[in-house]
């Protein structure tokens, strides 16, 4: 699993570079991923915080248009960025929809035969990677780690984070999100996703990729802050349900200081409000995050709080 660093540029006094290597849990295939280092990493071992993207994006997506890497320079954060899915596996049907296959991988295991040698989101994020950047030698310090993500990285941030404290790993200190898809077994994305990926469609997931599920039956402190916005068409549609996990853990005993759920009037879930300013930048795929923009030096100093203990 060696690597091979693609590009690098200097950012905010850092370094964002782009490597690749070829995964064995994504069945072989070559997997791309960007990592800021900021400057304090020349001196030091740094804590680490890793972005999960949303459907269609890549990994430069959050590391070009995120707004993440000023506040993590000065916060002396690493940012990771992964890919949304494997790439070039060649299964039937992989590149038929933009919300499932390629793009899409929604940070889970397939259990379904036809998916199960590539689709492993869930397992590249959580073990491949770091071990991939602790092999290499890199200066980041594993026992300091913290996600956060956007819609479908929304949902694999929580649902990553959750599933780490529900099995006593603790893998990760806190979690954050941006218009997450936060109840998936009762919305049209996440039904898509688990029916096709999972041998046990729903049922399966509910168990370990829900987050909504996941909080109602956890127990342990829990460090959480999540911002939607309320002109967000995908919010009003149903497919992100917030309102769902915000219920489940109010009733789970869990109070506003370790779950924050906050409402953004007039935010959408594009990526493109910068310095107050309105940039009419269109992805390839997708418009990106406006709110992600606005609020994205926020949750970096969210996580600053419980990655410099």
């Amino acid at each position: 699993m060696s690597l091979e660093k693609v590009s690098s540029n200097k950012a905010f006094g850092g370094q964002l570079v782009k490597y690749k290597f070829k995964s064995e849990t994504l069945g072989g295939l070559n997997a791309n991923f960007n990592l800021y280092l900021p400057p304090s990493a020349t001196t030091s071992k740094v804590p680490i915080l890793t972005y999960l993207s949303g459907l269609t994006c890549t990994e430069d997506n959050g590391a070009q248009k995120g707004g993440f890497l000023g506040p993590a320079a000065q916060e002396g954060i690493a940012i990771l960025f992964p890919d949304t899915s494997p790439r070039g596996a060649g299964i039937e049907g992989e590149d038929d929809d933009w919300d499932f296959g390629t793009g899409a991988g929604f940070y889970l295991n397939a259990t379904n035969p036809k998916f199960a040698k590539h689709y492993n989101m869930f397992t590249h994020v959580t073990v491949e990677l770091p071990a991939v950047l602790a092999a290499a030698a890199l200066p980041i310090d594993f026992t300091r780690q913290s996600i956060f993500g956007h819609s479908m990285g929304g949902h694999g941030a929580l649902t990553l984070y959750l599933n780490s404290l529900y099995h006593g790993a603790k893998q990760y200190r806190s979690v954050s999100a941006f218009a997450p898809i936060s109840n998936p077994i009762n919305c049209p994305w996440g039904q898509k996703a688990f029916t096709g990926y999972l041998q046990g469609g729903i049922e399966e997931a509910k168990e370990k990729y829900d987050a909504t599920e996941l909080i109602k039956k956890l127990k342990s402190p829990v460090n959480i802050l999540v911002d939607y916005g309320t002109a967000d068409n995908f919010y009003i549609q149903g497919q992100l349900l917030p309102e769902n996990f915000l219920k489940a853990a109010r009733d789970a005993g869990y109070d506003e200081v370790q779950v924050r759920v906050r409402s953004q009037e007039g935010y959408d879930h594009s990526y493109y409000f910068v310095s107050s300013q309105l940039i009419n930048s269109i992805n390839s795929s997708l418009v990106l995050l406006q709110q992600i923009s606005t609020f994205g030096a926020d949750h970096i100093h969210f996580h600053s709080n419980f990655l410099k203990a």
